[in-house]
């Protein structure tokens, strides 16, 4: 037997791994799988070169709990290790870092990326075991087995193994403050949660089948109760696309999100290998107009080991709300903010799959338009979003993003402007778009501007306000107005001549009269010369303070804390209507003819509840008499 102290240049690293680690200790499960993966892999790859001969196909890792000794046992058929390679990999290259770790990371006692830097993430295991032993087999033809065994101090010893089958035994003699890790449910969520999709076939089991375990005087048969394989090596996003169905597609969808019962409008299928190596698939599920949407969906992995489904500065804010995976082998298993921050790979990355998700797009637009308007209300969010904080998604999205109206057609903006050029261009040569965000709230609005021949956009998105601001600074002589900002009429000026009924000296009495019973700290009289038969009050609120409002009230605009201000409204008064030469004349009724003509407008704007709706439908009734 060999006995020697562990290269490190400090006193006892190992507290400090536990010190350090222990907000993310269930990891050490991933990290000794993710070795045993390696090994496997190596030996399938010697064999695949010609080095060494025989098929390794079956193999596989086994994950075996014993309560009784108090064990948790990794064991591989992989390419095994010597005596030598012990000695270099475990005992000295895994610490020949450990002063420039301990000055990197003492006074950062949470962060979750150390494992992993100096070639610490087999001595993870150190944060759930009081003793770690290896028992190991090398390929290598006259090789030795080893047993290495640490106590969790600087002291190791080394000693010869009756092992006669290729690969290695991690054995982890659990301390008592970590015996959740040896309950079945609690390794079966780690191996879930991180190793579903590992390349290499995994059993998990606790004790029939007989299987030799140990060595020596200590070797004995126990039966081993394992479950079946509960991996999937060969996950779809590591296949060809052109060797897949739809219905692949979704069965990996339900296998990824098996509470999910809802299919996915269509996925994309991510594959990249320069200049940087990138898999995966994204899922677009249907999205409500509500922004608050779970994110953390769509799940990161490392050659199929699961790293975070925290995919914040690898997949853009704005396709966040998608789901699937995404696996590439340029990001480390322990990603920390600073790093997604400063690696110009991951920058590469997001740009990436922004291009793919916009092309996506494209295609659907191009290829099935009327399939691309069906599902437009489902994924618009999406877009708008995008434009919103992605210039280069913005520019390939301006060509298929899709601007529906209140009678359901669909268009592009190049082609509503087309469209509406000639109806809608006011005096001072601007195209005026009109949209509308409630069908119904806004139905007077709505089909006054019909009667006038112009289109009207529906546009519910909550970030509505922020889009058509965007759209307005990216097209010159281009402006967005709500259909229920303003009378049709000065929506889109053509500065037709408006002659009033009323002299001025009669407006100007008519305006104090209407001004000494509304409210002033809500309505703004402003006295119109419309059209007889228009409304003789109609409410509106005028597109910037509205828009300014609403921008605020969803992060923006530039104008903090204006989405707390109490609502102001123009109250229009159309000169021309009849009533207002009786409001004028009445001897006793102004309050009841201007509070009721308040009323009507209010109702049409869905604003009349409560005691004024109570006090409406009375006086209402007291009129009629």
């Amino acid at each position: 037997m060999t006995k020697g102290t562990i290269n490190v240049a400090v006193e006892n690293i190992f507290p400090l791994i536990k010190k350090f680690l222990y907000s993310d200790h269930e990891i050490f499960l991933r990290e000794l799988i993710s070795n045993a993966t390696d090994a496997t892999l190596k030996l399938k790859h010697l064999a695949s070169v010609g080095e060494i001969k025989g098929d390794f196909d079956q193999s596989q890792i086994e994950i075996i709990i014993d309560e009784k000794k108090k064990q948790l046992k990794i064991i591989d058929q992989g390419i095994g290790m010597t005596e030598e390679e012990v000695k270099k990999y475990i005992n000295e290259i895994a610490f020949s870092g450990a002063e420039e770790f301990l000055d990197k990371y003492k006074e950062k006692g949470d962060d979750p990326g150390i494992i992993g830097h100096f070639g610490l993430g087999f001595y993870s295991a150190f944060m759930v075991a009081d003793k770690v032993e290896i028992i190991s087999k090398s390929y290598k033809e006259g090789s030795e087995a080893i047993h290495w065994s640490c106590d969790g101090s600087p002291n190791y010893s080394i000693k010869k193994s009756k092992k006669t089958d290729r690969g290695t035994e991690i054995i982890l003699n659990i301390s008592d403050d970590s015996t959740e890790f040896l309950e079945k449910s609690r390794i079966d969520n780690l191996l879930t949660k991180y190793n579903k999709f590992m390349p290499i076939p995994i059993k998990f089991g606790t004790k029939e089948e007989s299987k030799t375990i140990g060595e020596g005087k200590d070797a004995k048969e126990e039966k081993i109760t394992v479950d079946n394989i509960i991996n999937n090596p060969n996950p779809a996003w590591t296949k060809k696309p052109a060797d897949l169905e739809a219905d692949d597609y979704k069965k990996f969808y339900h296998e990824l999100y098996p509470m999910q019962f809802e299919e996915p409008l269509f996925n994309i299928h991510l594959n990249v290998d320069y200049p940087f190596n990138l898999t995966g698939i994204l899922y677009f599920p249907k999205l409500s107009n509500n922004l608050d949407i779970q994110k953390d969906r769509i799940q990161l992995y490392q050659n199929q080991v699961f790293v975070t489904d925290n995919v914040e500065g690898i997949v853009p804010d704005f396709l966040q709300m998608l789901r699937g995976v995404i696996d590439s082998p340029d990001i480390p298993l322990n990603v920390s903010r600073s790093y997604l921050q400063a690696d110009g790979a991951v920058k590469k990355i997001a740009g990436y799959i922004t291009k793919k998700v916009a092309d996506k797009f494209a295609s659907l637009h191009k290829n099935n338009r009327e399939d691309f308007e069906a599902k437009w209300n489902d994924i618009k969010v999406i877009i708008e979003y995008g434009m919103l904080s992605e210039p280069k998604f913005y520019d390939k999205a301006k060509k298929f993003a899709l601007y529906p109206t209140v009678t359901d057609k669909y268009f592009t903006f190049d082609e509503l402007k087309d469209k509406i050029k000639d109806q809608q261009t006011d005096k001072d040569g601007n195209t005026i778009v009109l949209y509308a965000s409630d069908k119904d709230k806004q139905h007077s609005y709505i089909e006054a501007a019909k009667t006038k021949g112009y289109e009207v956009l529906l546009l519910d998105s909550p970030i509505v306000s922020h889009l058509i601001q965007k759209l307005e600074t990216e097209n010159e002589k281009t402006k967005f107005a709500r259909v229920d900002a303003d009378h049709i009429d000065n929506l889109i000026n053509k500065e037709e001549t408006k002659i009033s009924k009323l002299s001025d000296a009669e407006k100007e009495k008519l305006k104090t009269i209407v001004e000494g019973i509304v409210p002033k700290e809500t309505y703004t009289v402003q006295l119109e010369s419309l059209d007889s038969t228009s409304n003789p009050f109609i409410i509106t609120q005028p597109e910037f303070m509205r828009r300014m409002k609403e921008m605020s009230a969803t992060g923006g605009g530039g104008m903090m804390g204006m989405g707390n201000m109490p609502e102001m409204y123009n109250l229009v008064v159309n000169t021309n209507n009849d009533l207002m030469g009786k409001i004028l004349k009445a001897k006793g009724n102004k309050d009841k003819y201007v509070n009721q003509a308040l009323d009507l407008a209010k109702l049409s704007q869905n604003l009349l509840q409560g005691e004024a709706l109570t006090n409406f439908i009375k006086r209402s009734f007291e009129l009629m008499k």
